[in-house]
């Protein structure tokens, strides 16, 4: 519907991108306001239910890797998804985000290192 305000500055896919960006992060927040569970309950449900299992279970680590990856800030889950699954690069990133390179790859690797982190330790 507002293709006639595409300026032509970015590439199509850059622009269509960051409205699908700018979608998603206003329907996330609207979920954000309208729940009535915390994170921190699912995340315990889902802990225990990973550690309930005495075998070691691929899936299961995926579900740790999500665990990990919604406890970061919604800044660097936004980048860590961009970079690490979508392997987008920084500097398209720079131009949806409207946000330095270095910003980027600065979040990126505070992500990764939180990740890193949760799991190790739990």
């Amino acid at each position: 519907k507002g293709l006639n305000t595409f300026r032509e500055d970015s590439r199509l896919f850059t622009w269509l991108y960051r409205i699908a960006t700018n979608e998603c992060l206003t329907h996330l927040e609207k979920l954000k306001r309208s729940r009535t569970a915390s994170l921190n309950n699912e995340e315990s449900y889902l802990d225990n239910k990973i550690r309930a299992d005495e075998y070691f279970d691929a899936g299961k680590l995926e579900w740790k890797l999500q665990l990990a990856i919604q406890s970061l800030p919604e800044q660097q889950r936004v980048v860590f998804n961009l970079r690490y699954f979508d392997e987008m690069p920084y500097k398209e990133m720079s131009q949806i985000l409207k946000v330095t390179e270095g910003s980027l790859k600065a979040s990126y690797h505070h992500a990764a290192k939180k990740i890193e982190d949760y799991l190790l330790n739990r």
